[in-house]
């Protein structure tokens, strides 16, 4: 089945100090953003989910960075746009009550018209959760609460009379009214291990690890259909979408420099101990960094492993003028090969 291939954008509502310097962007740049992503015909805009200043960005920077509520933000970006899906990437489940978390995702969808997708996950830093919380939390399994965050958000979403008792959540006789306007609400499952792939099959609508080589796409997915069959779910309809970093360059060798002395390459260098403890591969084997040619040929050996959106393409630059040009280079030199 051919399917359309779709590129989204990540709006910087919680990367200062992490993927972009101190400072980058305010609020209303990640409406400005949007449009501009809209009218450069990209099919989606991602907020990330970030509340408290990471340790090493304080040490970096020496002041906090603006974090902005994602489902606020796109609520808004929502309002000042009509075509393009708003998404986040990721939620941070064990921030929030899935009780408080389905009735705000159910808002979004009205509001938007239904264009919502949530990407959802456990967090990088478990230091944000910890501080959050205080030392109760210490033992917590986030990967658990997010089983249970979702299960009871897709009780929520019926509209129904309901309860739910877990291990972290629970709520009696509650009735979230109105349900989205989407008859099956988009999720899509973050993480690069084992347990988010079974995840997918278990809860989800897509895949959305962070920086995968092609390889570890192909046999990501072979597990998925693995779980699959042993689950005896149908997931030929799944949507597989990666992040990327992206940086585009007149050369090969002039995007590899100019990429080192971005501060999302220093991020990268910080989930080396996270996200990507397991990833031994160069940065521009689990990236779009590269000439123009270069990165259509990586895009293209993408597609062909499987993958069907390319989400919240965050693109490697320091200034948001920077960020808008490389944006419109790729809308203009990339995605036509997909329309």
């Amino acid at each position: 089945m051919n399917r359309k291939i779709s590129f989204g954008v990540g709006i910087p509502t919680g990367e200062e100090g992490l993927m972009y310097p101190i400072p980058f962007a305010g609020a209303r740049d990640n409406i400005h953003i949007a449009q501009k992503a809209e009218a450069w015909d990209f099919d989606s805009v991602w907020g990330n989910d970030h509340i408290l200043t990471q340790q090493y960005v304080r040490q970096e920077f020496g002041r906090a960075p603006m974090y902005f509520s994602p489902l606020v933000t796109l609520a808004a970006v929502a309002e000042a746009t009509s075509r393009i899906k708003v998404a986040t990437a990721l939620l941070v489940a064990p921030f929030r009550h899935p009780v408080m978390a389905a009735k705000e995702i159910a808002t979004l969808d009205h509001l938007s018209g239904g264009r919502v997708m949530i990407g959802v996950g456990i967090g990088a830093y478990i230091e944000e959760f910890r501080n959050m919380n205080g030392p109760r939390v210490i033992g917590y399994n986030r990967g658990e609460m997010l089983d249970e965050s979702l299960e009871a958000m897709r009780l929520l979403w019926k509209g129904e009379l309901c309860s739910f008792q877990g291990k972290y959540y629970e709520f009696s006789d509650v009735e979230s009214f109105p349900s989205p306007v989407q008859s099956t609400l988009p999720i899509y499952i973050g993480g690069n291990s084992e347990m988010g792939r079974r995840r997918v099959v278990e809860f989800g609508n897509g895949w959305l690890p962070a920086c995968m080589p092609v390889n570890q796409i192909e046999s990501g997915l072979n597990e998925i259909w693995e779980y699959a069959n042993q689950m005896g779910r149908d997931v030929s309809d799944i949507e597989v979408a990666p992040q990327f970093f992206v940086y585009l360059g007149k050369t090969q060798e002039e995007a590899e420099q100019k990429f080192t002395k971005t501060q999302m390459h220093k991020h990268l260098v910080s989930l080396k101990n996270a996200t990507l403890k397991n990833q031994q591969q160069k940065f521009t084997e689990i990236a779009l960094i590269g000439s123009i040619e270069h990165v259509r040929e990586r895009v293209a050996k993408y597609v062909e492993a499987g993958v069907t959106t390319f989400s919240a393409m965050l693109f490697s630059t320091n200034t948001k003028e920077e960020l808008l040009d490389m944006m419109q280079l790729f809308a203009e030199e990339i995605i036509p090969d997909y329309r």
